[in-house]
This record gives C-alpha cells, sequence and structure tokens, in this order.
C-alpha cells in the first residue's frame, strides 16, 4: 500500500505545479510590462499625434526621442519572444513597433500628398529658382524666330532647310491666301483627335526632353536646339506675313503654343541651369552643383511633361475645332494662368518659411 502510494499521488502533485508555472509566467509579463509601460505610452502617444498630422503639437524633447523609443520597444519585443511573454503583449509590442518604423523609417508621405504639395508650391519655387536660366531661354528663342524669318526673306531656299517636309505640306513659298487658310480652318469633328494629341505630345516631349538632357554640356546644345526649333517658327511666321495673316496664324498657335512654347522654354531653362551650375559652380564642388541642379531641373521637367499633355490636348481638339477668337481667348487664358501660377503663386508661403 505504501509504494502505490507515490504513485497515485504524481498527477496531482504535477496538477498542482502547473497552476503554479503559469503564474509565475503571468507574473514575470506583469514585471516586464511594468518596467516598459511608460516608455511604451509615451511612444504611443508620439505616434498617435504624428499620424494624425498633429506633429507641431509635439515638444522637440519628443521628436529628438522618438529614435530612442523606437529601438527600445523593437528591445522589448526581442525579449518578449524570446522569452514566450503572453499573447497580448506580443500583440501589442508588433503593432507599436510596425507602426513607429513607418515613422522613423518609412515613406513620410502618399504619392497623392506628395503631388498636391509638389503642384501646390514646389513646382512654381523650383521654376522661380532657375530665373535667370529662363530669361536667357527666353531672349535664346526670341533671336532664334527673328533669324528664322531674316534668313527666309533674304533666301526663301531656307524655307526647305528649315521646316522639316511633314510640317510643310501646302505651306509653302508662294502658297496662296487661300492655300494658306486652308490650313487654319476650323474642322467640323473630332473624330481621330485622339491618335493626333498623342503624335503631337509624342514629338514635343521629346524635344523637351532632349534640350534639357543636352544641359550637361554646359548648356550649350540646349541653346542651339531652341535656336534651331524656334527658327521654324520664325519661318512660319514670314510665310503667313506674306499673304497678311499673322493675326489668324498668331491666334491658330495660341490656343496651345501660349503652353508648349512655354514648356520649351522651361526645360531649355532647366538644361540650362544644370549647365550653367557646372561652368559656375561657385564654391561648391563641380559635381555637388551639378546634382544640386539637376534635383532642381527635374522638378521643373516633371510639371513640364505635365504641361506638354495639356498642350497637347489644345492642340488637338479647340485649335482644330474653335474660330479664331475663341483661340485667342484660349491661348491668352493659358499664358495668364502659366505668368500667374509659375512667379505669384506660392510666394506668400516662401516669404512665411523665410
Amino acid at each position: 500500500m505504501n509504494a502505490a502510494t507515490p504513485a497515485t499521488r504524481g498527477p496531482i502533485r504535477n496538477e498542482i505545479e502547473a497552476p503554479s508555472a503559469i503564474e509565475a509566467a503571468a507574473l514575470r509579463s506583469d514585471r516586464f510590462r511594468l518596467e516598459r509601460e511608460g516608455e511604451w505610452k509615451r511612444l504611443e502617444t508620439i505616434l498617435g499625434s504624428m499620424e494624425k498630422g498633429r506633429i507641431r503639437r509635439l515638444s522637440d524633447d519628443d521628436i529628438l526621442a522618438l529614435p530612442a523609443l523606437y529601438r527600445m520597444a523593437a528591445s522589448s519585443l526581442s525579449v518578449a519572444r524570446e522569452t514566450s511573454l503572453d499573447a497580448a503583449t506580443l500583440g501589442y509590442l508588433e503593432s507599436l513597433v510596425q507602426r513607429a518604423w513607418f515613422q522613423v523609417y518609412g515613406p513620410r508621405q502618399g504619392f497623392f500628398r506628395w503631388f498636391g504639395k509638389f503642384l501646390g508650391g514646389k513646382l512654381s519655387q523650383s521654376v522661380r529658382d532657375i530665373w535667370l536660366d529662363i530669361c536667357i531661354a527666353l531672349a535664346v528663342m526670341v533671336a532664334g524666330t527673328i533669324v528664322g524669318w531674316l534668313l527666309v526673306a533674304r533666301d526663301q531656299e531656307w524655307f526647305y532647310t528649315l521646316v522639316p517636309a511633314q510640317f510643310a505640306d501646302a505651306r509653302q513659298p508662294g502658297a496662296s491666301r487661300e492655300v494658306l487658310l486652308d490650313t487654319l480652318k476650323v474642322e467640323e469633328s473630332a473624330s481621330g483627335m485622339s491618335a493626333f494629341a498623342a503624335q503631337l505630345f509624342t514629338n514635343n516631349s521629346s524635344v523637351c526632353i532632349l534640350a534639357f538632357a543636352l544641359g550637361f554640356a554646359f548648356g550649350i546644345p540646349s541653346l542651339m536646339l531652341l535656336v534651331h526649333n524656334m527658327a521654324v517658327m520664325g519661318a512660319f511666321l514670314w510665310l503667313y506675313n506674306s499673304q497678311d495673316l499673322v493675326p489668324e496664324f498668331a491666334a491658330w498657335l495660341a490656343v496651345h503654343g501660349t503652353t508648349e512654347l512655354f514648356a520649351i522654354m522651361l526645360s531649355s531653362a532647366a538644361g540650362i541651369h544644370i549647365g550653367r551650375k557646372m561652368a559656375f559652380p561657385g564654391r561648391r564642388s563641380i559635381l555637388s552643383a551639378a546634382a544640386d541642379a539637376g534635383q532642381r531641373g527635374a522638378q521643373v521637367m516633371v510639371g513640364v511633361v505635365l504641361m506638354l499633355i495639356l498642350a497637347a490636348l489644345l492642340e488637338a481638339f479647340p485649335r482644330q475645332l474653335a474660330g479664331a477668337e475663341t483661340r485667342a481667348l484660349i491661348g491668352g487664358f493659358m499664358l495668364i494662368f502659366w505668368l500667374t501660377y509659375f512667379f505669384a503663386f506660392g510666394r506668400d508661403r516662401e516669404e512665411e518659411v523665410a
């Protein structure tokens, strides 16, 4: 009987010891949490403010403490996993560490928020930062137009040299007034215009990208490309002036030209900006100056792409379907819009930051 007694008491003893082990684990988990809970709560408060966009309400101490609190929470999570603490503590720490990681290392804003800020001031600020290069590009555009006009006026063979064959068609020296007017006529429908818009966007974007990309050679190729493209404009102006059709041609061109030519000017200015900074880096190294100018120029080029999309739509639809007066009104409105947006919009925010 006595020999059987230990055997019969074994399971009872294990059942008594099991609750004791559970209680010990719970006690250990509670003690672990109490020792670090103050840091976790502070981190959670900071994250809550940042996630709600209330970062200005946080003190400098809280901002500076964020990386250290994140590392402490990550360390606590590692210890909790190693010691197999309760599931509630593990779940809480995993969530807290994940939220903290996004605030410390993750992206600060989504694409749409970034795009809103970009259009809301960053683009116009980048354009204003290269104002000197824009002035250079504008002067070169005017000079190129005058050169094209004078060359064709002196010798009409220059027209065929300057103007690509696909752009000339019936618009050639000697064309009658009726023929030139027919090239400016209003279309009856918009069928096929979407494909035309895509073709125009491809052509214009290639010119702008090339003008920007050639800027690394101290901006000289960008200037040459700009002169050549504007000489084509001068040749067409001479042609329509020969039949007293400059106002009609200007209205036909303005509806999309005020946007398209503005985009070409900005892309050339961005390329010139890079070349100028490389040629005259000041006290900075050439690589550092070029990198800073390249970043600024890239922001301008994003705006140029958006302008070219709009210009293609204006060229394919309003220009083809609207009359001369409507074309002129649209072109004038777009010119005022771009001047206001690039050189007036967002200045008050810059002054506040300064």
